[in-house]
């Protein structure tokens, strides 16, 4: 492996053992945010060859299902997703993956930038699951790497207004250096007077929100600060039955869509990367460590005060 980022994943799984509705019954090797050099390719490999520097899809499904077969691929119930239960990840030097889901890097792209395309690939999949085009307003709650990501995709297809949530001031004064028309520090903050707040920067509110955080919070946020017909699209994971006003979701007729993982979107994602379409990607990597600093990059990734955005372990 080359360069492997540090995601919310690996860190519940690090720290609590256990990501939404997954949880570690044994030892797993984490990562699922990886480049990697190719050393070595089956006999049957033809779209790579030794020295090819790629990123690896983590996803691998059974590509013969009914949902593998109409492009859900993300959705097959036979998936295998590196450090997912019981599936081992690949935070390590050395790593076999289908030849398929591994994209070939042109030489403008690094391996950070090649790791980077994992969440990139989730935000071109929330984006295009909450329709987001031309003049979109776009409200984000969450202003992590893949609220960032987001914004980025979100402003490519055309979004008019980005308006970025967190409680984290450090994120948010990132995010409005990266692109954000305003940002929110919503700590302390009840949803509807905030709701108001967005609906006084996008008119009649936000087309789109794209729930990043995991919050509660934030999905209630969504569904007050959508205008009629709007849409809110979930990627993060909040509590299993979460408190939510859905006789306003339903009133307001504001669509709830679901987000897991992605699938076609690798593509995208390189192109988006390829064409320098996200000039400051590697400016979300705040840290960096060695294999052997790995204990280390996750205290890091986990600790606020810290101030990480993105930590990347480099495993050359």
């Amino acid at each position: 492996m080359s360069s492997v980022g540090i995601c919310g994943s690996d860190i519940k799984y690090w720290s609590h053992g256990y990501c939404g509705m997954f949880t570690l019954k044994e030892p797993m090797v984490i990562g699922h945010e990886a480049s990697g050099t190719v050393v070595k390719v089956g006999s049957g490999v033809r779209n790579l060859k030794k020295g090819d520097r790629v990123a690896i899809e983590p996803g691998v499904p059974c590509r013969s299902c009914h949902l593998c077969k109409t492009g859900s691929y993300n959705l097959c119930p036979s998936i295998k997703f590196c450090a997912t239960p019981p599936v081992n990840g690949n935070l390590c030097y050395y790593y076999a993956h289908p030849a398929d889901f591994c994209f070939k890097l042109p030489d403008n792209v690094g391996s950070d930038e090649g790791a980077l395309m994992e969440p990139l690939a989730v935000a071109v999949y929330a984006c295009r699951r909450g329709n987001v085009g031309m003049g979109s307003k776009v409200l984000i709650c969450g202003a992590g790497p893949v609220g960032i990501l987001c914004m980025w995709v979100a402003q490519n297809a055309g979004a008019a207004i980005v308006v970025i949530t967190d409680v984290d001031q450090f994120r948010l004064d990132a995010a409005k250096r990266f692109g954000a028309r305003k940002v929110f520090n919503v700590l302390d903050q009840k949803e509807e007077s905030v709701a108001q707040d967005v609906k006084g920067i996008m008119g009649n509110g936000a087309d789109v929100t794209i729930e990043c955080s995991g919050s509660d919070y934030s999905m209630r946020l969504g569904i007050h600060a959508c205008q009629p017909g709007g849409c809110v699209v979930q990627v993060g994971r909040g509590s299993p039955s979460p408190q939510i006003p859905l006789n306003m979701a339903a009133t307001k007729q504001v669509d709830i869509k679901g987000v897991f993982r992605y699938a076609n979107c690798y593509p995208t994602a390189l192109e988006l990367i390829k064409q320098n379409r996200l000039p400051r990607l590697l400016q979300l990597i705040t840290h960096r460590y060695k294999l052997e600093e790995s204990l280390q990059a996750f205290k890091t990734a986990f600790d606020r005060n810290c101030q990480a955005i993105k930590v990347i372990i480099q495993c050359e």
